[in-house]
């Protein structure tokens, strides 16, 4: 008997412990699905605007609380909840919570005569402007720069300045102008310091490149009273800028330690993100198995949050896949992120600027092929990727995309095709050249229309000062004029010294464009040039030898492409792709002339650096034009010597027939067509001294004076 009571006891609590578990999933899943938001109002009167403290706020079933003494409330609440409003001088109001805007209640006072009591905005008050702020943060930041100026204008306290200039703040961040952002969180934390401006504000800072003065303010905040969620946002914006610094051991212990917050706490979407971070900084630290197991536990983590970011989270994924070259899982990650972004676009527009496009996804299958060497299934999604680009208007990854397919041709041996691609890729940077500029020019207009409105904001308040302070005494009234005066003026030397700051940015990012452009020039003009080269020599040499040119030219080709994006390279590598370039062109032309690459020994090599591809156009122009016209064999000759302590000289001479006669044995056709060559060599030349203070400079002259006169070219490279 008492064996039956005690198996009947444990078969109770076992089914009795499995009910909970499943009633604790089932609220755990409702959390995910619909988590509880922070509502913020306020409830006051309506023809004075008086705050109205202790109004009773209740969620209906759930949480309660009630108004402050500014007659303002936060309570804990899903989208869905009722919020009831209950006061002894009013009609009870019921409400339903559609998302986490803040509610304003507004009631007639309890001596008025009784009229419908709503919820409704009054565009004249403070927090209805503050309100409208946020409802146009996101669309239009005019309308939320003169809401904030509005709402200066009505505020009657320094906590509600500092709201006003923290929203600004925020309005700033979204647009990405992070020193204006920082210049108004500084002004908000004068009037209020609260310690969700301050991570604002670290946030700020480490975005507009401030680092030191970002882990400064993240730092003082660890001794600062924080509540969970401000803890984890601590370690996340700390790690954050210790990444973008590159100190990656910094950066995992600060995701770390808010992970172990966000756990013990059950934060979960910063959960996800943290795991992710952590992966990225492992990944870019070069250790990649500890990244592994991160990245899976943060894709596992994000297949329970919202479709978007669990796509979010396979995209970086995907390409910590690629960085590791396992290209298989690359490719079927990123075709299951195409199907899902398929579904995600039925619903919602995805802007161009997003990773999750179709256009960058299958552009990105396509190149996992193509480094794999399957052609056959790389070119379909490289092509597929420049259709939906085009059709969407992406030229960026147009561009790539046209650009790769060349370079998949180009592999494959289908030279045809890949000059074809090559041509349209050509076609394609020329308009995202013009494009690149129209967003210039526009961004300008934009970052001064907002100056200016800063500054109509700074005025206002020093207007307000100046006249609130003529009604009070003379001796208080000539101070605060000074110190207005003095604050407009300090805000003005800041707002100068940004835009200052801002020209001299636009200023590079417009000369590295050029040089883009210059350089994606140059590499189709040079391309064709040994294309030709190639095509005359097989076509008159045995198959062996054509193999032996083509071996070392696809060498030269490949050393070429890898070179293109940057600005300078070491001296001893241009070194040797000159010599091997020269090879090239003395296999061809051997019985034209010979050549000589000369280093002086007291020449340091690799003290110095040099642009890609400044020397092969004068010795393509040399061997060319020059050396191929004599009658009798020539001579090439190329001496680098010293020239100072800090100074080279590169000189580049032939005995050839010389420029005068070169040009008047061109055709009528050769006179009319510029050398793209030389041309692009000039400008980047002259944009590479403005942007290094004069580092190259070059000298054009006759060789000698004699019938077959020559041309010698002197390259002056200075150090760094």
């Amino acid at each position: 008997m008492n064996k039956i009571l005690t198996y009947s006891l444990f078969f109770l609590l076992f089914f009795s412990f499995g009910n909970v578990i499943a009633q604790q999933n089932r609220v755990d899943k409702e959390e995910l699905k619909n988590p509880f938001l922070s509502i913020k109002g306020s409830v006051r009167e309506n023809d004075t605007y008086k705050a109205i403290p202790k109004v009773n706020i209740e969620i209906n079933g759930g949480a309660y609380t009630m108004t402050d003494a500014n007659g303002s409330f936060i309570i804990k609440a899903r989208i869905g909840d009722e919020l009831i409003v209950r006061h002894k001088d009013f009609e009870t109001l019921y409400y339903i919570i559609v998302d986490n805007d803040i509610i304003n209640v507004v009631v007639e006072p309890a001596e008025a005569k009784p009229k419908q009591t709503s919820f409704k905005k009054d565009t004249k008050a403070f927090n209805a402007l503050i309100d409208s702020v946020g409802k146009y943060k996101k669309v239009d930041v005019d309308k939320s720069i003169m809401f904030v100026g509005e709402a200066l204008s009505k505020s009657t306290s320094q906590k509600e300045n500092a709201e006003a200039y923290v929203i600004l703040g925020d309005v700033y961040m979204h647009w990405k102008q992070y020193d204006l952002a920082v210049v108004n969180y500084r002004l908000s934390l004068q009037n209020v310091e609260t310690n969700e401006t301050k991570l604002a504000l670290a946030e700020a800072y480490g975005r507009n490149k401030n680092y030191q003065e970002s882990i400064e303010t993240y730092n003082a905040l660890k001794n600062e009273s924080l509540n969970n969620y401000q803890k984890v946002m601590l370690y996340e914006g700390l790690g954050d800028t210790y990444f973008r610094i590159k100190n990656y051991e910094s950066s995992v212990d600060a995701y770390k330690t808010g992970l172990d917050i966000a756990n013990k706490h059950l934060i979960k979407p910063k959960i996800v993100d943290l795991n992710s971070k952590i992966a990225q900084a492992y990944n870019s630290d070069g250790r990649i198995d500890k990244a592994k197991g991160f990245f899976n536990n943060s894709l596992n983590l994000a297949e329970k949050e919202t479709k978007k970011r669990a796509l979010e989270e396979k995209v970086t994924v995907a390409d910590f896949q690629n960085t590791s070259r396992n290209y298989s899982e690359e490719i079927e990650l990123r075709k299951q992120i195409i199907e899902d972004v398929k579904e995600v676009e039925r619903d919602s527009v995805m802007e161009n600027e997003s990773p999750l496009t179709l256009q960058k996804q299958n552009y990105k299958i396509g190149n996992a092929y193509f480094l794999q060497k399957d052609y056959v299934n790389a070119i379909p999604y490289l092509e597929k990727s420049r259709d939906e680009a085009d059709a969407k208007g992406d030229l960026v990854v147009k561009k790539d995309a046209t650009k790769k397919i060349s370079d998949v041709y180009a592999d494959a041996g289908d030279f045809d095709k890949a000059r074809l691609a090559f041509e349209e890729y050509k076609n394609v940077v020329d308009e995202l050249y013009i494009k690149r500029e129209q967003e210039l020019s526009q961004a300008d207009i934009f970052r001064r229309n907002i100056i200016e409105q800063q500054n109509r904001i700074t005025s206002l308040v020093g207007d307000r000062k100046l006249i609130t302070s003529l009604a009070s005494e003379r001796n208080k009234n000539q101070k605060l004029i000074i110190y207005s005066l003095i604050t407009g003026m300090v805000l003005l030397l800041i707002t100068g010294f940004f835009m200052f700051k801002y020209i001299k940015q636009q200023r590079l990012a417009n000369n590295l464009l050029a040089l883009k452009s210059l350089r994606s020039q140059m590499n189709p003009h040079f391309i064709f040039n040994a294309l030709n080269s190639v095509n005359s020599f097989i076509a008159t040499n045995d198959e062996r030898t054509a193999n032996k040119y083509l071996s070392d030219f696809s060498h030269l080709m490949r050393a070429v492409l890898e070179n293109s994006e940057e600005d300078f390279i070491p001296l001893e590598k241009e070194i040797e792709l000159l010599d091997l370039y020269t090879k090239l062109e003395h296999f061809r032309f051997q019985d034209k002339f010979d050549y000589n690459i000369k280093v002086d020994d007291d020449v340091m090599v690799g003290e110095y650096q040099i642009p890609p591809m400044l020397l092969q156009p004068y010795i393509e122009n040399a061997v060319w034009h020059g050396l191929r016209y004599k009658t009798e064999k020539g001579h090439l000759q190329i001496t680098i010597s010293k020239k100072s302590d800090t100074e080279i000289s590169i000189t580049v001479a032939d005995d050839g027939i010389g420029r005068t006669r070169s040009k008047d044995l061109k055709t009528a056709n050769q006179q009319k067509q510029k050398s793209k060559g030389m041309g692009n060599i000039k400008k980047r030349v002259a944009i590479l001294n403005d942007m290094y203070k004069d580092k190259v400079d070059v000298f054009i002259d006759d060789y000698q004076d004699a019938e077959d006169v020559g041309t010698k070219v002197v390259v002056t490279l200075k150090k760094d």
